[in-house]
This record gives structure tokens, C-alpha cells and sequence, in this order.
């Protein structure tokens, strides 16, 4: 290679780079710099990097000591040397950079950065700060903004690239040089002191109508002295960080696009017909894309690129998480390569939360899961999640202190992962996490338990354990997607005590929140756990839990009868009576969705005889529960005068005193019972009798917070005001009705919609049909 390059430093380092066989990407990669920077250098607009990116190029290229060195001496030979037309070389390369002319969507942003050029105070220049994510496309609003907006600032506009992603972002002295250069300050007239360059600037700035983007910020330190404090300009301020130090200025958060916008974006750069001949495949592509503008960007590209290549390709290779960041380049255009350049601004402990992050279940992490999983304090790990929020890297929950990664970071953060960490950290971090989380939600579940519990002693951390049914119940709401993987983890890692014994727990908690069709794999887990324990008593326990879950949450009666049997069977095998009553009970249930009710009612009838003289607390609970069957199976045969008898005696039972008792689950067992008994009064055309136990049964469950047990109950309510020509009040029941039933995907949903249909077609003062 020669000793001299002619034209300085820019080509010397295009000559090395192509001579390490590597791309511009390659080495951005490589030194930890951005594309960006890299392609500056080499078209010599930066002449002079600092000494600290030479030793990062040098280390990337692999160059001996003496090339480095003439790499460095061809730097050092551009940093700071005067132009004799400075001003107007530095003008020139302040200009707006080149805009997309398949810009898409970003209509609200573009409004508002054109309300506060039209409302700019002389006095007090807005500043717009434009955040969020890696790829969100910032620099194309910012850009495309200044050249709507240009008529409006006469003075003309500024663009300034701050490098804030490079390892030695532009300083605001150098920067403010730039600015003045462009503003026509000599270099001679330049002051020396960042104070008094900030000074000059704002002094130069006020005299201006003039816009101002500078791009990609680093912190709010770096920004601050650039900030004019006078003057009919705007200033337009794009970074990766919320810059949230920052005072007095307008932040514009971009979310990611919706869909038809993504779809609208890929028929721009794809045109038309394209997107039409495989409009699905291009939807795939849009959701496979996180919706984010720059990944879109790089499909897109690719495919224009690449006419005779289908759509549906594309889509099939992005379907593969582990290839998706693969797939997701083109040119020196990288999602990956985006990303990365944020992770890299991160110190270590920051990096390892974030990516053990991508160890968490669900679409969200709490503070307790990541300190579980980062082995850091809970304070520490609320406040780096906070941080890697403002950085863009993940989003918080609008009302709850919970985190959420985009799809694609997520599997940025998976790949980091599997580099920096070993399967034996990640599985003792996991089994960690796996251990506290069940033992916090089988403390958190027996807060609901028929019998009082203490809890304390259960507990992983007695100091931050809810100490409420309310907080408890939060908790395991708001922690669902992670002691449900949990207890995956432990069935399948061979745990079998522990995911018994966390089942065995949740079982009444279970019952007030009975939409979660995920209390099939619970107990599923749990019986198989038993079987593998060789518990008969336990496994029929959890099969009965099971063939509730089937029929209740999942609606699957077959499912339901199966489980049953299979309970009965090992109920028997044990002489467990009580589980013996339950098996029958559950299976009777079944059998009436399934249309065979008088196999139903007999299954009951040998139910009630199981637990009629079963004195224990347990017993009194399976005899109201069977009553209640029983009564409302006799209902739906016609023979509502016996249902009656049933119901009554339930709430008989309800008023003796039972000692040990929960009594908010007795109450619930007494608005059962309430909601069966108005069922029934209906179903023997005694309207007014039905109405007060419904409105009583409903109290109960929404004093007990158990939605699913409302809807039903709201949409018998609404029958009942109809045959009582109460016409607005049960349009208002009716109408409560489907919603909740329909949040809850309950089947009678479709029920409920015909009533209201109904209720709005039948004339005023007509009596309702049967």
C-alpha cells in the first residue's frame, strides 16, 4: 500500500477498508460507529476525526502499528484547519440532507411542528423534540418538516448531524463553530469558549427567522448551549434519548404506524400493482416488520431491488424470529446495526437487564421480574428500566409501572443474550426468577382460599408481599404471563411438589376469574404433576380442576365429562369421598351441556349423597355447589318447582354460622345461589319475585369482582325487566350485558345480542315473548 493518498484522510480510509475485504457497514460495525459517520469520512466531510475513532478504525481494520499511524497523522492533518471560505463550504454543509419522496403518514407530528412555527413567540423560540425508538424514521420528519415548513423562515434552515450514537459525539464548541461558520462568523471573529460561542450564536440566532435541525442528540447537555433564546425561529430536535432534562420545549413521541400507514409506505416505495398482486403477503410483511418505518424501509428496498422476487418470500423468510434480523438488511441499511448502536451507548448493567428483559413471559416486565432475572436490587431495576425507556429501547405501560420491548428489539435483546450469556446463567436466573414467582403467587392465591391462611411465612419477601385480597389479586393479574410460565417451567423441568402445591392454591382464586381459559394448563399441569407423584387423592383433586376448567373457562363439555371420569376413577381408587362427590358433580355438569340431563341429574342425586354427611368445611362447600347444579339442571328440564327447593335450602345453609369460613366466598356461594333462584322464579313466569335475587346476586359478584359470574346474571336481569315492560331498564341491563359478556368471551354473548336486538324491534307496551 502506498505511504501517501492523495486527497487526505477520506480516501486513505476507503483504501484500507476495501484492502480488509470489508463494507462500510462491516467497519461501522466493527469500530462501534455509525454508517453514517463512516461514509462522512470517507466522502471527506469529516476531515479530522478525533484520536479515540481513529484507534476504533485502526482496531477494526486489523492495521498494523506504522498504517495506523499514517492514519492518524492524515487526521490530525484535518482536524481544525481553517478554509479560507469557511463560511460558505460550512453553509453548503448545513443544508438539509436529501428527503424521501415516499414519505408516509406522521400527519399529527407534521401538524404539530407546523402549529408552533406558526405561533413562534420572538420572544420564546419553541423547540420541538422528536423521540423514540431506533428506526422510527426522526430524521425523515425532522427533514421533511424543514421543507414544508421552509416558506415560513425566510432566513433560511440549518442542518446539523450531532453524531449522538458515535462514540465521540459532536461537542457543543465544535458545534456551535459550525453554526456560526454557517451564519457567516469568520473564523478569526470566532470566540474561544463554549459560553461565549452559545453567546454569539443566540445573539446572531435572535436576528434570524431562521429553522434549525440538529439531529441525533446525545444528552440535553450537549443541546442546551444550542438552543436560541430569541427570535422568530424554530428549532427541531431529534434523538434516540427523550432528552426529559430538557426545559420548556414540545416532545413529539412517534409511535410506530399503523397498519394501512406501513401497507401505504410499502405501495410507495413497491408501487401499486405489486402490493395488490399479494395484498396478504404485504400485510405479513407489515406486522413481521413491527410496523417499525425503518425495517419497512429495508423490505421494501430489497424487494425494489429484486422485481421478480414475490412478497410472499419475503414474509415466509421474516416469519423465522431467529433469521428476522438477518433478513432485515440491505444495502447499509440495518435494523440490527440500529439497534446496536444504542445498546453500545449502555453501561453493563444496564445491557444485561435488558437483554436478560428477553428472558421475561408475556408482553411486559415489572421492576421485580428484571431485578430477578439481572440479580440487581428492585430499586435499581426500576430505575434502569426507566432509563432504557428514555433511550427508546423499551416502552412504558401508559398506567402501570411495566415495560414493554417492540417485537424486533425483543429479539435484538434475545440475540445479545445468547452471545454474552451462558445457558447455565440463563438457567439458573430463570430458575431463580421460576422459584420466587410461585412462591409469591401461592402466597398472593391463598389470600382467596375458603380457610384463612397466614401467609407471611410463604412469602419470598414478607416486606413487599400484598397484604390485601385487593393487592393480591393485582399481583397475580398483573403478573399472569410470569408464574403461569413458572409453572410451566417446573412441570416441565420435574418440580412436581411445587406445581401441585401452587395449583392447589390458586383453586379458589380460579373461581373469580374464570374467563382465563389458562386455568386448563394450570390444572392439567397440576394432575399430571400428582400422577407423576403417584398422588392418587391429589390427582383426582386436580382432574376435578381440570374438568371445571374444560367446562367453565374453556366451554368444553366433552373435555370437561373426560377429565371427570378420569377423576371419578381415581377418587374412587383412593376412597376419597369428597373428591368422589366432586368427580360426579363436575361430570353432571357436563353431561347437561352436552343435552343428556337425565344422566346429569343422577350423577347430582349421587353427588349430594357423598356429601351430605360430610360435617367439614369442604363438605358443606361441595353440598351448596352440587345443591346448585342440581337445581339449575332441574330448571333447564322443566321442572323448575324442584329447582326452587334446591336454591332455598343453599341460602339456608349460607345463613348458618361456619367458623373457619371465608366469608366473602360464602357470599359468593349466596349469590350462586341468588342468581339460580331468580332463574327460576323466571322460568315459572313469577317476573316479579325473579327481579330482587338477581339485583341481589349481582351486588354479590361485583362486590366480589367476579365479571364473569355478572354477565350472565345482567343478561337474566334484562329478560326479566323486559317481561315487566321496564323497557329502558332493560335496554340499560341488556346492553351491560353483552359487553361483558362479550369481553369475556362467554358463549351467551350471542344470546344477549338477540335479546337487545329484539328488545329495539318490539313495539312500546308489547309484552315479551317467552
Amino acid at each position: 500500500m502506498s505511504g501517501t493518498t492523495p486527497g487526505g484522510f477520506g480516501l486513505l480510509l476507503r483504501e484500507l477498508r476495501l484492502h480488509a475485504g470489508l463494507s462500510q457497514e462491516q467497519l461501522a460495525h466493527r469500530a462501534g460507529v455509525s454508517v453514517r459517520a463512516v461514509t462522512d469520512m470517507e466522502r471527506g466531510h469529516t476531515r479530522g476525526p478525533q484520536r479515540r475513532t481513529i484507534q476504533s478504525l485502526a482496531g477494526a481494520l486489523e492495521l498494523e502499528a506504522a498504517q495506523a499511524r499514517q492514519l492518524e497523522e492524515a487526521a490530525a492533518t484535518g482536524r481544525g484547519r481553517p478554509h479560507p471560505s469557511g463560511a460558505q463550504v460550512l453553509s453548503r454543509a448545513l443544508s438539509l440532507p436529501r428527503a424521501p419522496r415516499d414519505f408516509t403518514a406522521r400527519a399529527q407530528a407534521l401538524a404539530a411542528l407546523g402549529a408552533l412555527a406558526d405561533s413562534a413567540d420572538p420572544a420564546d423560540p419553541p423547540v420541538a423534540v422528536i423521540c423514540g425508538t431506533p428506526g422510527l424514521g426522526k430524521t425523515a420528519l425532522a427533514v421533511r418538516a424543514a421543507q414544508l415548513l421552509a416558506p415560513l423562515f425566510p432566513s433560511g434552515q440549518l442542518y446539523l448531524d450531532l453524531q449522538g450514537m458515535d462514540p465521540e459525539p459532536v461537542v457543543p464548541r465544535d458545534a456551535l463553530a459550525r453554526l456560526l461558520a454557517a451564519l457567516g462568523i469568520a473564523a478569526q471573529a470566532m470566540p474561544h469558549t463554549v459560553e461565549e460561542r452559545s453567546g454569539l450564536f443566540r445573539a446572531v440566532a435572535a436576528k434570524h427567522r431562521l429553522l434549525l435541525v440538529l439531529d441525533n442528540a446525545a444528552d440535553e447537555a450537549q443541546i442546551r448551549p444550542l438552543l436560541p433564546t430569541a427570535g422568530s425561529g424554530l428549532t427541531i430536535v431529534t434523538s434516540r434519548n427523550r432528552l426529559s432534562g430538557l426545559e420548556s420545549v414540545h416532545r413529539i413521541a412517534l409511535p410506530l404506524m399503523r397498519r394501512e400507514e406501513a401497507l401505504t409506505f410499502l405501495t410507495r416505495i413497491l408501487g401499486p400493482e405489486r402490493i395488490g398482486a399479494e395484498e396478504q403477503a404485504a400485510r405479513d410483511l407489515a406486522d413481521r416488520c413491527g410496523r417499525l418505518p425503518l425495517a419497512l424501509r429495508i423490505a421494501g428496498q430489497r424487494l425494489a431491488a429484486r422485481p421478480e422476487e414475490r412478497l410472499n418470500k419475503l414474509a415466509s423468510l421474516l416469519e423465522r424470529e431467529e433469521r428476522r434480523l438477518d433478513v432485515l438488511q440491505t444495502g447499509d441499511l440495518q435494523v440490527r446495526a440500529a439497534f446496536t448502536l444504542s445498546y453500545q451507548q449502555l453501561g453493563p448493567t444496564a445491557q444485561r437487564l435488558l437483554r436478560r428483559c428477553a428472558l421475561a413471559a408475556g408482553p411486559d416486565v415489572s421492576p421485580e421480574t428484571a431485578a430477578l432475572l439481572t440479580g440487581i436490587a428492585h430499586r435499581d431495576a426500576a430505575l434502569l428500566l426507566e432509563g432504557l425507556c428514555d433511550r427508546g429501547l423499551l416502552q412504558p405501560h401508559p398506567a402501570a409501572e411495566r415495560h414493554r420491548f417492540h417485537d424486533l428489539v425483543r429479539i435484538f435483546a434475545g440475540e445479545q443474550l445468547a452471545a454474552e450469556d451462558t445457558a447455565e446463567t440463563q438457567q439458573a436466573f430463570l430458575d431463580r426468577t421460576m422459584a420466587w414467582m410461585l412462591a409469591r403467587a401461592t402466597a398472593c392465591a391463598l389470600h382467596f382460599d375458603a380457610e384463612r391462611h397466614d401467609t407471611s411465612a410463604i412469602d419470598p419477601d414478607p416486606a413487599t408481599a400484598p397484604a390485601s385480597r385487593d393487592q393480591a389479586r393485582a399481583w397475580l393479574e398483573a403478573e399472569r404471563e410470569q408464574w403461569l410460565a413458572a409453572l410451566h417451567r417446573a412441570r416441565a423441568t420435574g418440580r412436581h411438589r411445587l406445581v401441585v402445591d401452587t395449583a392447589a392454591a390458586m383453586h379458589w382464586f380460579s373461581d373469580l376469574t374464570q374467563h382465563w381459559a389458562q386455568w386448563v394448563d394450570v390444572f392439567q399441569y397440576a394432575a399430571d404433576s400428582a400422577r407423576d407423584l403417584g398422588s392418587r387423592r391429589e390427582e383426582a383433586t386436580h382432574l376435578n380442576y381440570l374438568a371445571w376448567a374444560h367446562s367453565t373457562c374453556a366451554h368444553r363439555p366433552a373435555a370437561a365429562l373426560e377429565a371427570a371420569d378420569a377423576a371419578l376413577i381415581s377418587a374412587r381408587a383412593c376412597g376419597d369421598l369428597l373428591q368422589t362427590g366432586w368427580a360426579l358433580g363436575y361430570g353432571a355438569g357436563a353431561l347437561r351441556r352436552l343435552g343428556r340431563t337425565d344422566e346429569a341429574i343422577s350423577r347430582l342425586r349421587a353427588s349430594l349423597a357423598c356429601h351430605r354427611d360430610n360435617q367439614t368445611i369442604q363438605g358443606r362447600l361441595a353440598e351448596m355447589s352440587t345443591l346448585n347444579t342440581l337445581g339449575e339442571t332441574l330448571c333447564h328440564n322443566g321442572r323448575a318447582e324442584e329447582a326452587l327447593i334446591h336454591h332455598l335450602n343453599v341460602l339456608d345453609i349460607c345463613r348458618v354460622d361456619h367458623p373457619g369460613l371465608s366469608p366473602e366466598l360464602l357470599a359468593v356461594y349466596q349469590a350462586i345461589a341468588l342468581s339460580h333462584l331468580g332463574n327460576a322464579y323466571a322460568a315459572l313466569d313469577r317476573w316479579q319475585e325473579a327481579e330482587l335475587p338477581l339485583r341481589r346476586a349481582l351486588a354479590g359478584f361485583e362486590q366480589a369482582g367476579s365479571p364473569a359470574r355478572s354477565g350472565p346474571v345482567q343478561l337474566a336481569l334484562g329478560r326479566v325487566l323486559r317481561h315487566l315492560n321496564r323497557t329502558e331498564e332493560a335496554h340499560t341491563a341488556l346492553t351491560t350485558a353483552l359487553h361483558t359478556l362479550t369481553t369475556h368471551h362467554h358463549p351467551l354473548q350471542t344470546e344477549a345480542s338477540a335479546q337487545l336486538t329484539a328488545l329495539e324491534h318490539t313495539p312500546t307496551g308489547e309484552p315479551a315473548p317467552r
